[in-house]
């Protein structure tokens, strides 16, 4: 019966770090690691999809340039 005891403490110890680390991870209603990582991935999209549109922006401004160029040294 002794070893049982030691068991069930083990087990309780063992459930009380894993309650401790996900509090941690997910948060006590405040937001926790998890929260945090998933508003620095709608920030990161949001810059991704800023850069992309910039560089399409700048794509389109460069073919332009180009083509008035070419329509410039035809003449």
């Amino acid at each position: 019966m002794r070893m049982m005891d030691e068991f069930e403490a083990q087990v309780l110890s063992d459930l009380s770090v894993l309650k401790a680390q996900m509090s941690g991870l997910m948060g006590d209603g405040n937001g926790g690691r998890l929260a945090e990582l998933e508003r620095r991935m709608d920030s990161h999209e949001r810059n991704w999809q800023r850069a992309k549109g910039f560089a399409a922006a700048i794509s389109v401004l460069l073919a332009v340039t180009d083509v008035a160029i070419e329509t410039w040294w035809r003449r």
